[in-house]
């Protein structure tokens, strides 16, 4: 049975459209969406790309469209600092029957402001470490093992700005596992280390918009291969 948290996300022919030259339908991964919907496939998807490609804007949106605070944590998580979010699009969600509902989102770049929701709102039933008393990776893999224990969708917007090498083998392990158990995550990333993640569906988000891709055939492995393996043809330009 298919029970995948999203099937697809697709437009509404009903909503009103946004307008041309207008962000976010000025980014092509977006305009792809808006235009195309997008389908999530069970297990991991990994979305990879460029600065500025639309990736986490995506995940933004996947975000929004479940009803996920779009800061960080569950639905139920109250904190908010900036709102600078596309929102939902008007994207209709499609789920699988008896889909589990339970959804959580992390996003490096409102960690901060999550960490300190959790400590301030701690549940009775629940001991929050001192997150900001822990270093970047440690806080981001302990709130990530805490929640990241049942089926249902999870939405990581570059985890791996948090963390090192080894933690990010760590992390890798853990989401092999999790969608062994009938996860389905989101992964943003310019790592090339979770983009290996054996079983991934790997999407290259450009101003192509958005197309499927192999690992090897990726920019960002050759890139990183080339500099791993000569790192001079890199910083010889740099004056």
């Amino acid at each position: 049975m298919d029970r995948r948290p999203i099937r697809r996300l697709r437009p509404d022919p009903g909503a009103t459209p946004i307008a041309d030259g207008l962000w976010p339908a000025t980014v092509p991964a977006v305009a792809h969406v808006l235009r195309k919907g997008i389908e999530l496939q069970a297990g991991v998807t990994v979305l990879v790309g460029e600065n500025g490609s639309g990736k986490s804007t995506l995940v933004e949106v996947i975000a929004a469209a479940v009803g996920l605070n779009a800061e960080g944590g569950s639905g139920g998580a109250q904190h908010r600092t900036r709102a600078s979010e596309p929102g939902s699009l008007g994207l209709i969600v499609e789920r699988g029957p008896g889909a589990p509902r339970w959804a959580y989102l992390l996003r490096d770049e409102t960690l901060h402001g999550l960490y300190s929701y959790l400590e301030e709102n701690r549940s009775w039933h629940r001991v929050e470490p001192r997150f900001h008393e822990l270093s970047h990776g440690e806080a981001f893999l302990s709130i990530f093992h805490d929640r990241a224990t049942q089926p249902g969708l999870y939405l990581l917007d570059e985890p791996d700005a948090a963390l090192s090498f080894t933690a990010t083998l760590s992390l890798l392990a853990a989401l092999k596992d999790l969608a062994a158990d009938g996860a389905q995550v989101v992964i943003a990333t310019h790592s090339p280390v979770l983009a290996a993640l054996p079983g991934a569906h790997l999407l290259e988000v450009g101003p192509w918009g958005i197309r499927a891709a192999a690992w090897d055939e990726l920019e960002l492995t050759a890139n990183w291969r080339q500099f791993l393996r000569a790192p001079e043809s890199f910083l010889r330009h740099l004056g």
